[in-house]
């Protein structure tokens, strides 16, 4: 996902004198299906054509070794560089510039790229775009509206009450109206405050909530290319922080970019890796030694931080007193399914969101389309919510379905879900598990 803005840098510069072509190589069995790399290519706003390599044949034959892989191809269709991972467009960029400037002295470079028409065309107008997470309060409902690039206040009958940020994506504090994120996604609240994970701007944001002024508390808005030793929260650059979780006038941030739980000092506004090394992978053990993989999301419960470790498909356990990380469920980056029951046995599909209520965890189970309920004491986990098949409708339990939802949130009458491909937040009620609309086209 971090190759996206480099490569939008690249498509803004140099127009039609290159043409980019995404080739998707999927990992999880969800991203196989062409209704959801769509909905990805929607999400992510890439302007590019992507093919569906879903049996690896277009990998195979370019020899892709790595998520992601940059291939160079020249205008008589000669493969001339390769590169493997991410590239920021620093880098990117002069290498671009100087192929352009040989094509042109060899004479190469003859008719513009065609246009395409692209897929956001044909979306209609919608309340919500693609809502990452949600924030249950006494007072109402905190929305990441991602697409939208804002957040919405509603009420717990949907009634949009307020909204922070212009709409249009960029990185400005100011007033609420006049303020700009880009694809937030973690919130949390203290008293007047609202904490903001602007993931594509790298940043940690608040909003006064009786103001509507938006202040950056964290990062540069410039992507961290490697983990970093942290600092004061405004000179120092983050990489895509995805959730947020507060105690103690401590924020956690799940930095997804990086592989790492990060903290923010709201009284000193400085900024730490909290655990994690900065390896991908799953390893247990002392905070500072164990590794992750696209933490995307936190809640604490008890004494401890749980965190939806999405590309090992895992739920995490931190415990903040020793300091200390375990493993509830989940294996490795290549483990993975839908498979309820204990301890090693249970798999997810890239879990997004979790949340806690009277002692049992709530998981966002992302790919698998569910909503799953986990003891951490037994370590055992249950569908409650969805068949598995992608979809939208209310109902009790299995009836109802989901597109992979990214958040969840506990609430007073109920567990209330960022759906987010279906572009609506969702309540279940705690008895019954029946899910029913609150927000949503």
């Amino acid at each position: 996902m971090h190759t996206f803005p480099q490569l939008r840098k690249i498509e803004q510069k140099y127009g039609d004198r290159v043409i980019v072509v995404g080739v998707h190589s999927p990992k999880f069995p969800a991203e196989r299906e062409t209704a959801n790399l769509r909905e990805a290519v929607l999400r992510y706003r890439i302007e590019h054509p992507v093919v569906n390599d879903r049996d690896f044949a277009v990998w195979q034959r370019f020899g892709g070794r790595a998520w992601p892989t940059l291939m160079f191809i020249d205008p008589e269709g000669r493969v001339i560089g390769k590169h493997e991972g991410e590239l920021p467009f620093e880098q990117f960029d002069p290498l671009v510039a100087g192929m352009l400037k040989e094509f042109e002295e060899r004479g190469l470079l003859h008719a513009p790229a065609s246009t395409i028409a692209l897929e956001e065309i044909r979306e209609p107008a919608r309340t919500l775009s693609f809502p990452g997470k949600v924030l249950a309060t006494k007072d109402g409902l905190f929305v990441a509206d991602s697409n939208h690039h804002r957040i919405v206040f509603t009420g717990f009958d949907g009634s949009i009450r307020r909204t922070y940020g212009s709409g249009e994506p960029g990185f400005a504090d100011g007033p609420d109206e006049r303020a700009a994120f880009q694809q937030p996604q973690g919130i949390a609240r203290s008293g007047s405050t609202l904490y903001v994970a602007d993931t594509e701007n790298h940043a940690i944001r608040a909003i006064d909530l009786e103001s509507g002024l938006v202040t950056t508390l964290a990062g540069t808005g410039e992507q961290a290319l490697r983990p970093g030793t942290g600092g004061p929260g405004r000179s120092t650059p983050l990489s895509s922080p995805w959730d947020l979780a507060l105690a103690d006038r401590l924020l956690y941030i799940a930095m997804a970019g990086t592989h790492q739980i990060w903290t923010l000092d709201l009284d000193r506004g400085a900024v730490a890796p909290f655990a994690g090394t900065g390896r991908e992978g799953l390893l247990d053990g002392a905070a500072g030694e164990a590794w992750f993989a696209q933490s995307s999301g936190l809640t604490i419960l008890d004494g401890h931080l749980y965190v939806a470790d999405s590309e090992v498909s895992a739920v995490r356990d931190i415990d903040l007193h020793t300091a200390r990380v375990t493993t509830l469920v989940g294996e490795d980056l290549f483990v993975f399914g839908d498979q309820d029951g204990e301890g090693d046995a249970v798999r997810l599909q890239h879990p997004l969101g979790i949340t806690g209520h009277d002692a049992t965890l709530y998981v966002a189970d992302s790919y698998n389309n569910k909503i799953k309920r986990l003891d951490p004491g037994r370590r055992a986990a249950t569908s409650w919510l969805g068949s598995g098949a992608a979809g939208r409708a209310d109902g009790a339990g299995p009836s109802a379905a989901f597109r992979e939802p990214g958040g969840v949130c506990a609430g007073v009458e109920g567990l209330y879900i960022a759906d987010t491909n279906n572009h609506r937040i969702a309540v279940a009620d705690w008895t019954s598990g029946t899910v029913r609309t609150v927000i949503g086209d």
